[in-house]
């Protein structure tokens, strides 16, 4: 759809090569940038404008045209239109006001968590030992997709027990810990496999420059694997990292040592995304080490 709009409407090639290079340069996450250029370009070739130049009243129907066509503001499509229009007059030096955009309703749904016997029958289901570690480090250290393909064996310290993660997309710098069973299995991987920069390969180009493991290889592993477990629950990779957090607090762990392990900006999103409070203190351990007590 954006290459369409690239092509088919005058100014819009040059909002997206500046909301490229803005997102590039503020390190935010390339799946954001292309759910914002894809709205933006149905806006687009609505009208046949890029959106820069369109009226309030232009905006506003379209606005309206959306709800109406999602049925509910708080459909993904509508919220990337909105956010997408906010970075778009942003990057262009408009006033953000310009437009009175609505507030969008965010649902409030509860994250789905797996149990402890699911986490265990998962994490044996893999086939290849590659795959069981990418789905015991998604669980056992409670990082996002994005985090895991970016990973370099340099992230890694076997001796400290702990995993460097390096900021992203307006987070900070964080270590989460690394389980015993992963420090194992990863020296095996290693050994066996011998990963070149990145801890989990993808490809390695005809030029021999090795590529990172990408979300959609993940996703790939994930499914592959959940049918596997006899559960109904629809699992992803950020269902481990709900999981993580949520057996975390069930050992003790309190909720600003959950906010440094998740890398959370503020201690609300923690709170919101987990609905918990007043929890005891605990020391900071992977939930991994756990499962086999």
């Amino acid at each position: 759809m954006a290459e369409r709009a690239f092509e088919e409407v005058a100014g819009f090639s040059t909002l997206q090569n500046k909301l490229e290079q803005s997102f590039s340069i503020n390190g935010k996450a390339k799946s954001t940038l292309n759910n914002y250029l894809r709205c933006l370009a149905h806006l687009a070739l609505h009208y046949k404008q890029s959106p820069e130049t369109l009226s309030v009243e232009n905006i506003e129907s379209y606005l309206y045209y959306c709800q109406k066509l999602h049925k509910t503001p708080s459909e993904s499509f509508f919220k990337h239109t909105i956010f997408g229009l906010r970075a778009a007059y942003k990057i262009m030096g408009m006033e953000t006001k310009r437009v009175a955009l609505p507030q969008i309703k965010r649902d409030l749904k509860l994250p789905i968590v797996l149990s402890q016997e699911e986490v265990k029958r998962l994490l044996k289901a893999p086939k290849y030992l590659k795959h069981r570690l990418i789905i015991g480090m998604l669980y056992g250290c409670g990082i996002r997709s994005y985090e895991l393909c970016n990973l370099k064996l340099a992230d890694i310290d076997f001796d400290r027990r702990t995993v460097f993660i390096p900021k992203k997309k307006g987070k900070i710098d964080r270590y989460v810990p690394l389980s015993k069973y992963l420090v194992r299995g990863l020296k095996k991987y290693i050994k066996t496999e011998n990963p070149q920069g990145y801890l989990f390969n993808s490809q390695v180009t005809k030029d021999g420059v090795a590529r990172g493991l990408t979300t959609n290889g993940i996703r790939w592993v994930i499914k592959e694997n959940r049918s596997k477990i006899g559960s109904s629950k629809k699992i992803t990779a950020h269902t481990l990292r709900h999981t993580f957090a949520t057996h975390l607090l069930e050992y003790g762990v309190d909720i600003v040592s959950l906010k440094e392990l998740l890398g959370h900006a503020h201690i609300e999103m923690t709170l919101t995304y987990l609905h918990v409070a007043n929890l005891p203190s605990g020391s900071k351990f992977s939930p991994l080490d756990k499962l086999y007590d």
